[in-house]
């Protein structure tokens, strides 16, 4: 592959301007000798009520958010100098990036074949200066919850929406899936924070010549985007939607992880960041943390009416209107973790087709039971839920009535006894606020 010859990465500048419908992060990122990008983040203005932008701590957030939408440009050649020209990052800083860099790319590296090491990954070089940052006055309240239009982040919302006041649903890309949901859930689409994010085509274009392409940490862009714009409407709490099973590595033995930012690692790495080096009194943490994709599947089954509105197949999402491709991990794994809780007819009814029947799936299936050489590398749960699963399916099913993929596993893999207390877990290391692990283990 080309790129690796161009041996520095540049982060020239950002801004951050308004006009009277929008508010707008711009950077200008430069790899030397190849390719200059300008993407831009757009934020909805609304009638929210909205901080001053003239503050270091906005420039600040800002310049670090910079840091992560970097990755995506960086990841066409890996130059192995990121130059820093409108900042600087303390050692601190610059080892919690190598970490971010490394790890967040990680299934980019094992499938681009790159092999290093943290360390040798990427070097810092700061020409910028440091900011002073002010003081702020403790005045947060209320919560943001990030919707992607998936199961998870519509049990947050039924799980909160009547509990908190001041409830702001996030979401980046106004997909009509993702405001549906908002909708079903009560929510007014004026209270609901939109932000647009738009790729550098210059980056489009290098994909298409062959540079380096693939997964990166997009939930840590997330991470930084919503603790910025909880700091401009003074919200106090981002509550995300990941789940305990996203901890689980694709690779065996290896720390690659398709989901790494939405692990409990980093989510203490990134609270500990915040506390250090951002300055604000938001607190972000994950609400469904202390749980897995089996119990977030079970409660999400007693909300039937999001079963023909979400969606979170990234195949299908690609499509308009968005839907289930029904030949991708991901949706083989949703249709597994819910046929427990949703009568058959109905998750057909859904998928359009019974997943479980389909032979082309087989190679997916083995690999979601944990008998392939990898994970999928999709946001799918763990091995011994999807095999809970398939295990409760055999107990409660006429052996002559199994359909193919679940035939297949009685007669090729050990049976396992199911047990109910899967659906009582409740992890305790977690970043809940104690008013929000009440409500959560209620509903399990």
């Amino acid at each position: 592959m080309p790129g690796r010859e161009y041996q520095n990465f540049i982060y020239n500048d950002y801004k951050i301007i308004e006009d009277n419908y929008k508010i707008y992060f711009k950077f200008d990122f430069e790899i030397e000798g190849l390719a200059k990008f300008e993407p831009q983040i757009e934020i909805i203005k609304k009638n929210f009520k909205w901080k001053s932008l003239n503050s270091n701590i906005l420039k600040n957030l800002v310049f670090n958010l910079g840091m992560v939408e970097a990755i995506s440009y960086f990841k066409a050649t890996c130059s192995p100098n990121f130059i820093i020209k409108c900042g600087r990052l303390t050692k601190e800083q610059e080892k919690w990036f190598k970490k971010l860099f490394y790890l967040g790319l990680g299934e980019f590296r094992y499938l681009n074949k790159i092999e290093t090491s943290e360390e040798e990954f990427i070097n810092f070089e700061n020409q910028g200066d440091f900011l002073e940052l002010e003081e702020i006055k403790n005045d947060f309240s209320g919560i943001i919850i990030p919707i992607g239009g998936g199961k998870d982040s519509n049990v947050t919302l039924e799980l909160l929406k009547n509990r908190f006041d001041n409830i702001n649903c996030f979401m980046i890309g106004s997909k009509e899936v993702s405001l549906k949901c908002v909708e079903i859930a009560g929510f007014n689409r004026d209270s609901v924070i939109e932000v647009n994010r738009k790729i550098d085509k210059n980056l489009i274009d290098l994909n298409s010549k062959g540079f380096f392409n693939g997964h990166t940490p997009f939930s840590a862009m997330v991470a930084f985007l919503t603790y910025t714009v909880a700091f401009l409407l003074g919200r106090k709490y981002i509550a995300l939607s990941n789940e305990d099973s996203a901890n689980e590595s694709n690779v065996d033995g290896q720390n690659i992880n398709h989901q790494y930012s939405k692990t409990l690692e980093f989510e203490n790495d990134f609270r500990n960041y915040a506390k250090e080096f951002l300055k604000t009194d938001v607190e972000y943490f994950s609400f469904l943390r202390p749980i897995s994709e089996l119990q977030i599947a079970m409660i999400f089954s007693k909300y039937e009416k999001y079963l023909n509105i979400f969606k979170s197949c990234n195949v299908g999402s690609k499509s308009v209107p968005w839907t289930w491709c029904g030949n991708c991990p991901k949706c083989l794994f949703v249709y597994t973790i819910l046929s427990p809780f949703v009568e058959k007819q109905k998750l057909i009814e859904t998928f359009g087709k019974d997943l479980f029947n389909d032979e082309k799936l087989l190679q997916t299936f083995i690999e979601l039971c944990g008998y392939g050489e990898v994970k999928p590398f999709e946001c799918v749960g763990t091995f011994s839920e999807v095999r809970f699963c398939v295990n409760r399916i055999i107990e409660n099913t006429d052996s002559r009535e199994l359909p193919f993929l679940i035939k297949y596993y009685k007669e090729h893999f050990e049976l396992e006894k199911t047990d109910d207390s899967k659906l009582k877990n409740y992890n305790n290391e977690n970043n809940l606020p104690i008013e929000f692990s009440e409500i959560l283990k209620e509903n399990i």
